[in-house]
């Protein structure tokens, strides 16, 4: 499929051929952030006992009875058993096992105690009052948590105090970077005449950390089929993604496409009717998915946000793709019928700014962007005050 195919097109193509990763089973504490695969079937109950949830004093209740003999206290943590005689009542503290033969506590800042008895001066206490029943957040054998469940610090805390110490979750995808270019310079390294300073892979290494994922591997390589291809084939063997930037056009040093038939990675599609990002390239083999990304870096960017990040949301079972809203638009646009237009802008909250600097090859202007300003392939232009898509970074405002 060689012709240019539109966005919503390419993001289908992705969807389709986007695949859930093989659940793994890893320590509680590792899985946050993850997505459940399994049913969380609860092995204890919680509370696994009835358990006060003031400090005060407990007791069975008896309609109108006011005094009540202090016997004993029970503090969270203890672990004797005796059972309460009636009208008797002991000092009790929150998270401490309620005695057999008491149903009710009293909060100690509404008591009254005088030689050795609880006074309880107050009308309306209730019996049951203060006490956590056995399993009132979790009953034991019960569903605690479902697959497809987000594994948030809440999820992780709540599975603890159920005893869970290992769950099955759909693992991060493991992700390899090829960047390549002859005119490709390490940040750090001189700079000569013709060099430009390597950018890229500072770019997707920083994106993939925001979601947890240290890539498998980081190759550079130069505009040569023969060594691309020979990368390309060692990444595919270990990575489940790999993204390659710059080589995707047509020019006479543009070699992924290249690569791509020598490693047998299956051509989807090339090239979509955007701006920026049009040569984008997109190819599977053996269910591993590999982006041809283009070189110059707000269209890396753009083409991650837009494509490669709704393919980890696939794999993880996680949705990660970048809030979609449409607001007022303070600056009007103009552009010809034909492609869409992904514009860095800056959203306050009330209207969205498309900020200078739009070109391809600069970065500047995307470093002060808090979204994507969508303008679709049909459309010709906006006035101020029109209502236009945004795509909201996830920490951008």
């Amino acid at each position: 499929m060689e012709y240019m195919i539109s966005v919503e097109e390419a993001k289908g193509i992705i969807r389709e051929n986007a695949c859930r990763l093989n659940h793994q089973r890893v320590p509680l504490l590792k899985a946050t952030g993850r997505v459940l695969a399994r049913d969380i079937i609860a092995p204890y109950s919680i509370p696994a006992y009835p358990q006060s949830s003031m400090d005060g004093y407990a007791f069975a209740f008896r309609a109108g009875y006011r005094t009540y003999k202090l016997v004993g206290e029970m503090a969270a943590g203890s672990t004797k058993e005796f059972k309460l005689k009636e009208g008797d009542a002991i000092r009790i503290f929150t998270g401490a096992a309620v005695p057999a033969g008491a149903d009710t506590v009293l909060m100690q800042e509404k008591a009254r105690i005088e030689d050795g008895l609880l006074i309880i001066e107050l009308d309306g206490v209730v019996p049951g009052a203060n006490v956590r029943p056995v399993g009132s957040e979790i009953e034991a054998g019960s569903r605690a948590l479902p697959a497809g469940a987000l594994l948030t610090p809440a999820a992780i805390g709540f599975l603890a105090g159920a005893g869970i110490t290992e769950v099955d979750v759909y693992p991060l995808p493991k992700v390899s970077i090829i960047v390549t270019g002859n005119e490709l310079q390490t940040p750090g390294e001189p700079l000569v005449y013709g060099q430009v300073y390597e950018a890229n892979s500072f770019t997707l290494v920083s994106a993939l950390g925001e979601l947890g994922i240290e890539p498998l591997g980081l190759y550079r390589g130069a505009d040569d089929p023969v060594q691309l291809t020979e990368i390309l084939w060692n990444a595919l063997e270990e990575s489940d993604v790999v993204l390659m930037t710059g080589g995707v056009s047509v020019g006479d040093y543009d070699f992924t496409t290249l690569a791509f038939d020598a490693c047998g990675v299956q051509k989807v599609f090339h090239k979509i009717k955007q701006k920026p990002g049009k040569p984008i390239l997109f190819g599977v083999k053996d269910k591993k998915l590999v982006f041809g990304l283009p070189g110059n870096p707000a269209s890396v960017l753009t083409c991650y946000y837009q494509y490669v990040l709704p393919a980890f949301s696939i794999m993880e079972g996680t949705n990660l793709n970048l809030p979609v809203i449409n607001v007022p638009l303070k600056n009007a646009y103009k552009k010809a019928a034909g492609l869409t237009h992904f514009l860095k802008g800056y959203f306050d909250g009330e209207m969205v700014e498309l900020l200078g600097g739009q070109e391809s090859y600069k970065l500047n202007s995307f470093a002060k962007a808090n979204c994507l300003a969508e303008f679709a392939e049909d459309i010709t232009g906006l006035q101020e005050g029109e209502m236009v898509t945004i795509h909201l970074f996830a920490k951008g405002y």
